[in-house]
């Protein structure tokens, strides 16, 4: 396996960790309440992105880094340099937060500038931010500052219009920031617009530094025709890494032209099961963990079937025997069937969080 990513503070070139192969970047998507340890174990073991990035930090005055987030960094096993992502807007405590994080083995840290729901940027963090280039501009230069290493931004192309972006994109190069993840939709707009990839083209075009492409990559033909529209660096990848979690493998497959896996539903019961055992905590009722593996459910339950059986059976389950009896009985009924590598049209997933109204909870589901 290879080594633990180099702590940031004892790097002093700012140069990106090297991908796993040549070629464009891929990136799992900080999700919260997903992008755990455990997640990460799991997304590991059917094929690794280039690069991970944690849960955000939830940075004000009274805050400190929230130990079960530090875990994906102190306990990460993966071979993958991981992204330790923040969100807040006071500069004292985003840098004293910093200095707190420079401890541990990570890649570099990452700026929260999108997260869409309304009870993250009405505190003016997250997505909030991109109605004010000012406190921009002073928050990236503080950090810019604190930071030793790599210094990366997460970000849409605006609140609820894309009249900032070009100042945000200035003061991307202004400061230096060593990595740029644009999702092509502004904050008002959710996850459920079509993605704007011009704008995600622009940004590539115009920052200094390499841009990762987010929103709606759901395969790898579809990150393939993304990093041709756009001319980005590569992609960061969601929701549809929930979904299928060969998606990174499969990308770095189909954009070297080599024969791409193509899991079975036999592949997805199995899947499913490394899952639910991999983020079981100890002392969490059943019932409790059945209805957090509905979450990742519902994202998988697009791609087994066209008419959303598996997606109306597994959402009634309630004990872990009823869940896997559902997961047997659609599986393993067929179990060479392939699994489809888009969802099928018209297969929604509902998860709790899934539209940005209560929080950021699962990119909150970062497309």
């Amino acid at each position: 396996m290879p080594a633990a990513p180099v702590p940031v503070s004892t790097v002093s070139a700012r140069t990106l960790p090297a991908p796993i192969r040549p070629g464009p970047l891929t990136a799992l998507a900080p999700m919260q309440d997903v992008t755990d340890l455990p997640f990460m174990r799991v997304i590991a073991h059917y094929g690794a992105p280039d690069y991970f990035f944690t849960e955000f930090f939830r940075v004000h005055a009274q805050s400190r880094p929230e130990k079960h987030i530090v875990r994906s960094l102190v306990e990460n096993q993966t071979g993958r340099p991981i992204f330790a992502q923040l969100i807040g807007e006071q500069i004292p405590d985003m840098v004293r937060t910093v200095r707190d994080l420079l401890q541990y083995p990570l890649a570099g840290i990452d700026l929260n500038m999108g997260c869409p729901a309304p009870k993250i940027y009405k505190k003016n963090v997250g997505g909030g931010l991109l109605r004010d280039p000012a406190k921009i501009d002073s928050l990236l230069g503080a950090l810019r500052d604190a930071v030793p290493g790599l210094f990366t931004v997460k970000m849409r192309i605006g609140f609820d219009s894309t009249e900032n972006y070009e100042r945000v994109l200035q003061l991307i190069n202004q400061h230096g920031v060593d990595l740029l993840s644009v999702h092509g939709r502004t904050v008002k707009e959710g996850y459920r617009s079509e993605v704007h990839y011009d704008f995600i083209g622009h940004a590539a075009r115009t920052v200094r530094c390499p841009v990762l492409a987010n929103g709606n990559v759901a395969s790898a033909a579809v990150a393939q025709s993304v990093l041709t529209q756009t001319g980005a660096a590569g992609v960061m990848i969601g929701r549809h890494a929930i979904r299928n979690p060969w998606i990174f493998r499969q990308t770095r497959e189909h954009l070297a032209d080599e024969p791409v896996f193509v899991p079975t539903l036999a592949d997805v019961r199995g899947y499913i099961e490394h899952l639910y055992r991999e983020t079981k905590q100890p002392g969490l009722p059943e019932a409790v963990h059945v209805a957090k593996m509905k979450k990742y459910l519902n994202f998988v339950g697009q791609s087994v079937d066209p008419a959303g059986a598996f997606l109306y059976d597994m959402r009634r389950a309630m004990t872990e025997a009823e869940l896997f009896a559902v997961c047997d009985r659609h599986l393993l009924g067929e179990p060479t069937k392939r699994f489809a590598s888009e969802p099928y049209p018209g297969v929604i997933a509902r998860p709790n969080c899934e539209t940005p109204n209560e929080s950021c909870s699962l990119d909150t589901i970062t497309a």
